[in-house]
């Protein structure tokens, strides 16, 4: 799943370079992309779950967003316990469409 995953993001890097990136040493990656993070697709890795409080000031929220927002940009102090459930309530679930039975991409037809 790994090397799909590099590829993916590689291959997303390479249609939207001014947008995101898969360079992975801070010091060479380029500001103001998005990090298209394919290290965390291997096994025994650990990532925060949708809508999680992350152990911080003010308990910052894993929160899916739309291009639009990436497009103006945000921080992670936007997203917070106090705010995301007004967020889903206006705009419903942004994650909910990638659980759906149907109409799911075959991931191994994109590259």
């Amino acid at each position: 799943m790994w090397t799909f995953a590099k590829a993916l993001a590689q291959r997303l890097a390479e249609k939207q370079p001014r947008l995101l990136t898969a360079e992975y040493r801070i010091a060479n990656r380029p500001r103001g992309r998005v990090l298209v993070d394919y290290n965390q697709n291997a096994w025994g890795r650990t990532l925060a779950s949708i809508y999680s409080p992350r152990p911080k000031k003010r308990a910052p929220v894993s929160t899916p967003v739309t291009w639009t927002e990436v497009e103006r940009g945000f921080g992670i102090a936007d997203f917070r316990i106090d705010n995301v459930p007004a967020r889903v309530r206006k705009l419903g679930d942004l994650w909910k469409p990638l659980l759906a039975s149907r109409g799911r991409y075959r991931l191994e037809r994109v590259l």
